[in-house]
């Protein structure tokens, strides 16, 4: 298995970066999981999205850990612990990052054992697409990405932007992919960083149902929390308008607080009604209107 991750901030194409690295590899035949983490949803800040790939089922979950190839987009965040950019780093862990200075002078700033590579990056000012970049740097230096394939990802990841778009992705995306000719396949073959622990699965049966839904007052269940005291307001029925066709309030009570009478009458077990008033929406009569719980304690 490969396990890659990006990190850059909000607005730089890091979620759509890990997808297009996620499709390409996926065309190749592959197995793959890509997914993003991030906070708050704002411009600038701190993000992360990380791929997973392998020829059989990927059992692993989650954030990844142990990573074999990191690749930044923007190299203000390597000193930010927060970024947490250097989590889980080893010997055998690639690091990738879209900067200026060469790969001799982060290695001096670092002074980490781990190889380093460069994407330049150009001018300030100068219009690039750091996603897309790294992307297609991501995808050579795994070895398992044709280059028919990855532009193919980044068309179907990017279709949405419009044309101008797809075309300035393919530009950066493939160019990163051609600048890493003479690394390609660094990461193809066994996984570099230390495998995790197999997963523990925990067997959950499936029972089966008594009923089409939760009975409250069946064995084994909470009749005892009176889990009505968490209403505001209460629904009241009118008898005089109730028509009885009590199959619609208690099928879709979701508690299965309303109780039926021989005759089709519905009572409502308010020790155990939470106040969804699902009952009054879907009364055809409106025979069941919403009170307040102040007002109906008065």
């Amino acid at each position: 298995m490969i396990r890659i991750r990006f990190h850059g901030r909000g607005g730089q194409g890091i979620k759509t970066a890990a997808q297009v690295l996620g499709s390409a590899l996926f065309g190749e035949g592959f197995e793959v999981q890509d997914a993003p983490r991030y906070g708050a949803e704002r411009r600038g800040a701190p993000i992360f999205a990380y791929v997973r790939a392998a020829r059989g089922a990927i059992h692993e979950r989650g954030v990844i850990t142990r990573p074999d190839l990191v690749v930044v987009a923007d190299e203000t965040l390597v000193p930010m612990p927060a970024a947490a950019v250097l989590q889980g780093v080893s010997p055998g862990t690639l690091l990738l990052i879209h900067a200026a200075a060469g790969p001799e002078e982060w290695a001096k700033r670092l002074g980490s054992p781990c190889p380093i590579l460069v994407l330049p990056a150009g001018a300030p000012g100068e219009h690039e697409l750091a996603g897309m970049r790294c992307a297609g740097a991501a995808a050579r230096l795994t070895g398992l990405v044709g280059r028919a394939s990855l532009e193919a990802a980044v068309r179907a990841e990017t279709a949405r932007y419009g044309a101008a778009a797809v075309a300035r992705s393919l530009d950066q995306a493939l160019e990163s992919y051609d600048a890493f000719s003479a690394s390609a396949g660094v990461l193809a073959g066994a996984a570099r960083s230390v495998p995790g622990p197999p997963p523990q699965w925990i067997a959950l049966p499936a029972e089966p149902p008594a009923l089409s839904a939760p009975h409250i007052h069946g064995a084994a269940t909470s009749e005892l929390a009176n889990t009505g005291t968490w209403r505001t307001l209460r629904p009241v029925i009118d008898p005089e308008h109730c028509n009885r066709c009590s199959w619609i309030c208690a099928t879709l009570c979701p508690d299965s607080a309303i109780r039926v009478d021989e005759d089709r009458t519905p009572h409502i077990d308010l020790d155990h009604c939470k106040g969804c008033l699902v009952c009054v929406a879907v009364c055809p009569p409106h025979a069941i209107r919403a009170v307040a719980e102040a007002e109906a304690a008065a």
